[in-house]
């Protein structure tokens, strides 16, 4: 069986059946990082549908513009930014910029983030630092600026942080385990001081999500995922997207410092390997 290298396309995200009303976000304004492709654009689709004016920030332009325009084809207030997480200068122009020119937001999806396969030995201090600097320090950079902002303004909002699965290990993605489990500590702590300027801070934790991202990792480690979960299935990115709308809007008034985990059991059962699996532990 082929595991899958691309997720769902405009035409499905555009008419994805939700369990949500559409005008469940009219009047609200919702910041997705890494908006362009694969969870933050479904994210921005499903917000976009339910009424919300949706700002949608990555590095690439061309990207951005290619992700915006079946959604504002579509009829969705879709708004684009450039901003690069790891710069934390990037992320002030950003919140001073089409932020702050917006009227400000209302919801922060901190979706951005990278990673790729390798054994921990030999992961370089290079490849490291690249993806500890994006996805534990750029996301603390969003969520920071994100919090400052409503407590000037003298208002509350919403923050939902995609992680991943750390329950237990991730053979093949150390860097990325470490870094997510660090938002997640992050959250943990900040969702009690935050609670004085009423904001709430969230996470979800995504299995097995058949997305383009995908494509950087191996057939065989696709192929492995199959059975990552017990449900013996990928996800879709809408699974995602309506966790963290669940989160982020009203039905989620009263919830702050979670991680909601939305892998098909794969806590419970499951083996999961980004990585070609050793011998060493292949049956005897």
């Amino acid at each position: 069986m082929t595991a899958p290298l691309a997720g769902l396309s405009d035409a499905e995200l555009a008419s994805y059946p939700t369990v949500y009303r559409h005008d469940l976000f009219v009047g609200r304004r919702v910041l997705v990082t890494g908006g362009g492709s694969g969870l933050g654009k479904a994210m921005a689709w499903l917000f976009g549908r339910l009424g919300a004016k949706v700002l949608i920030a990555a590095r690439r332009p061309e990207q951005l513009e290619a992700a915006a325009a079946p959604m504002r084809d579509a009829g969705l207030a879709i708004e684009t930014a450039l901003c690069n997480i790891r710069d934390p200068a990037s992320v002030e122009a950003l919140f001073a910029g089409p932020v702050a020119v917006g009227g400000g937001i209302d919801i922060l999806i901190n979706n951005a983030g990278g990673q790729y396969p390798q054994d921990a030995i030999d992961l370089s201090a290079k490849g490291w630092s690249a993806v500890i600097d994006t996805n534990l320090n750029g996301t603390w950079s969003m969520m920071q600026a994100a919090a400052r902002a409503w407590r000037h303004d003298g208002r509350g909002g919403s923050i939902v942080n995609i992680v991943t699965v750390v329950d237990r290990g991730m053979p093949g993605i150390a860097h990325t385990c470490a870094s997510r489990a660090g938002v997640i500590g992050l959250v943990k702590t900040v969702a009690v001081e935050w609670c004085a300027y009423d904001i709430r801070v969230n996470c979800v934790a995504p299995g097995a999500i058949a997305t383009e991202g995908m494509r950087v990792y191996s057939e065989e480690a696709r192929k492995s995922y199959l059975r990552s979960n017990p449900m013996l299935r990928f996800g879709d990115a809408m699974d995602v997207a309506e966790a963290s709308v669940y989160l982020a809007g009203p039905s989620g008034k009263y919830i702050t410092g979670e991680v909601l985990t939305v892998d098909g059991g794969g806590r419970y059962w499951g083996e999961f390997w980004a990585i070609p699996r050793p011998k060493y532990f292949d049956p005897t």
